[in-house]
């Protein structure tokens, strides 16, 4: 079971994705600085009770039509050997000491969990509170089962998000803009074997509710 700390972060989380962010191809925002809030997400555990996994919903309200991005991040005691291209920044805990924070598609812990949480065998967490299962979370699988030992995630950025080869020959791919959806619960899109939906708030706190991930043949 993850841990949430109540304590200061510096820089916070945001900060940190400010800077980030605008580097990636599927930023949507113009020239100007991202302005961002935390409008939801959850978490997943790491079994080994290691590294922290947060898939965190952060909105743009820079632009005239906010923009919500889906921002898989972990966290991590000491740096991931050969991950320093997908580091997001690093940061000061007031428990944990410093923290090195990652793109999550690049951490085969966060990659793992996500994929066992499409196929049912993972527990979505709240974000916020310790033990507590995030029921909001949608998820379905159809096909097979997989085996995720020695996963190593090999992710590719584009203007449409985030794709990870996964295990029996599937693609995963993660929806970096998010675009909401008007039936609730969400349905899985046609042709995917599983999929990942979550609600969030814009920056009028209205629900919204969108697909962040699903997972296709290749």
């Amino acid at each position: 079971m993850a841990i949430v700390h109540h304590t200061w972060l510096k820089p916070t989380k945001l900060e940190l994705l400010t800077d980030w962010l605008p580097t990636r191809p599927w930023y949507r925002g113009g020239t100007d600085t991202p302005v961002l809030t935390k409008s939801g997400g959850f978490r997943l555990d790491d079994p080994e009770g290691e590294v922290g996994i947060e898939i965190m919903v952060a909105t743009d309200t820079s632009t005239p039509e906010p923009t919500a991005y889906l921002v898989p991040l972990t966290y991590r005691g000491a740096p991931l050997e050969g991950a320093g291209h997908a580091l997001v920044g690093t940061m000061e805990h007031g428990v944990l000491g410093r923290r090195w924070a990652y793109d999550g598609c690049h951490d085969p812990v966060l990659v793992a969990e996500l994929l066992s949480l499409i196929e049912g065998r993972a527990q979505a967490q709240a974000q916020s509170i310790d033990d507590i299962p995030d029921h909001e979370v949608i998820r379905s699988y159809t096909g097979a089962p997989f085996t995720l030992d020695g996963l190593i995630p090999e992710p590719a950025d584009d203007q449409q998000g985030t794709r990870l080869p996964a295990p029996g020959g599937t693609i995963l791919q993660v929806h970096r803009v998010l675009h909401p959806v008007p039936e609730h619960p969400p349905l899985r899109p046609e042709g995917a074997l599983g999929h990942v939906a979550r609600g969030w708030q814009d920056p009028q706190g209205n629900p919204l509710t969108a697909v962040f991930a699903t997972l296709r043949t290749a």
